[in-house]
């Protein structure tokens, strides 16, 4: 049954940082506002390839599948090089596409094993304006460090415990800075499993929430109910809501999988939250906000490392399996689907009423947010891989991909735009 709209008691929740945001700022995972928006009135290339429409491409050091993080002049990614065991920051020109500056933050310590599909430099950089955060899975735990804009280390912190046993994946979550903290989720089958609360000025822990002893790579994102700031997460075989001023659970869900890797959303209008995966089992849902938070709608659809897209009361998804969806938020149903082929790493972005999303095999797909049909605009292809999710900022779409196979593969960051 279509749940009643409560519009007046939801407010998605903007970026939750002591700076407000330029507009053409994307400060940290999933954007200024957490829902993958470009701001209103913002536009972005249709067309492009290797060739044509690209702005610059600098190769870029080592491997990584951190997507860009845009702060004023500077692109913010990670990188690693297994050879030299090496994690490092790299800051770019934004205009030139000039490395500025390559920090590296940890020398050997890397995990001696970690999923094909994964990297050592996943997580997505954060800032809040003044400072970058860069979160590392290494020497058995999960590290972060803060960083001038300039890319000069300012402190380092050891979060927690992370050695997983079972399920020797690497690390998946990236930090979100939510209400004046810096929010980081380590879930694994160990005894340090949790969501952590830490201060952006020195790395001191605030909080900690406890979590389920198992593997999961799900990044909280922050929602407004009734006046209270929430974090949500999908994952341990739950659907879970923590108090962002302490920690403290406010309830869960027997629902989803016991692994998930994207990041939940929110149709504020419809109060429903909407989560995607996993393993073992394929799930798409949407859950309530409030009441008795048993899930309004189920299908066996799976995003699993990929994120989905609320535009305007509908949710788009590309699946795992290469098929695009979009559904009515409110009740699930079925507006069109189209398969565009490949495997999905990256999360779909709207900018300008399009969607973009970009496949493992690299090629990206543009389409409109519309749920009349599956409007198709174009199908660029650059490079052999994209594993992060492109960032638009002032009329470009910065693009990470690889090209090439083995030892002779080279990373790019590219400028897609005139």
């Amino acid at each position: 049954m279509p749940l009643p709209r409560f519009a007046l008691l939801f407010v998605l929740t903007a970026l939750s940082c002591p700076v407000a945001a330029i507009a053409q700022d994307w400060p940290q995972w999933r954007g200024p506002t957490g829902d993958n928006h470009a701001a209103a009135g913002a536009t972005a290339p249709i067309k492009w390839s290797d060739k044509t429409n690209l702005a610059w491409r600098t190769p870029i050091p080592g491997r990584g599948h951190s997507s860009p993080t845009i702060i004023g002049d500077r692109i913010y990614l990670t990188t690693a090089d297994e050879s030299a065991g090496t994690q490092s920051l790299l800051v770019v020109d934004k205009s030139t596409g000039k490395l500025l500056r390559e920090t590296v933050v940890h020398k050997g310590g890397l995990p001696g094993r970690i999923h094909g599909n994964n990297s050592h430099a996943s997580p997505t950089v954060a800032s809040d304006g003044q400072r970058v955060f860069a979160l590392f899975y290494q020497d058995g735990g999960a590290w972060v460090t803060a960083f001038d804009l300039a890319g000069a280390e300012l402190w380092q912190q050891r979060v927690c415990g992370f050695d997983p046993q079972m399920y020797q994946f690497g690390f998946g979550s990236s930090p979100r800075l939510v209400d004046g903290k810096l929010i980081i989720a380590a879930e694994y089958d160990g005894p340090d499993s949790g969501i952590y609360a830490l201060s952006p000025a020195d790395g001191s822990q605030v909080w900690k929430a406890p979590r389920r002893e198992g593997i999961s790579f799900s990044t909280p994102i922050d929602v407004v109910v009734n006046g209270q700031r929430q974090l949500l997460i999908s994952g341990a075989g739950l659907i879970a809501a923590y108090d962002a001023s302490n920690g403290a659970e406010l309830w869960k869900e027997l629902a989803g999988a016991a692994a998930t890797c994207g990041t939940m959303v929110v149709d504020p209008a419809a109060g429903l939250a909407f989560a995607s995966g996993g393993f073992p089992n394929d799930f798409t849902l949407a859950i309530p906000l409030t009441g008795d938070h048993q899930v309004v709608w189920e299908n066996r659809a799976k995003c699993y490392e990929q994120s989905m897209l609320l535009v305007d009361g509908y949710l788009y998804a590309v699946t795992d399996r290469g098929v695009a969806y979009c559904w009515r938020a409110e009740d699930g149903e079925e507006q069109w689907k189209k398969r565009l082929g490949g495997s999905y790493s990256a999360s779909p972005v709207l900018v300008g009423g399009n969607i973009y999303i970009s496949s493992e095999q690299g090629t990206t797909f543009v389409f409109r947010a519309t749920p009349d049909r599956y409007e198709q605009l174009a199908e660029n292809q650059l490079g052999t891989d994209c594993f992060p999710t492109t960032t638009p900022s002032s009329g470009r779409l910065y693009h990470r991909y690889g090209s090439g196979q083995g030892d002779t593969r080279q990373e790019y960051l590219a400028a897609i735009g005139e």
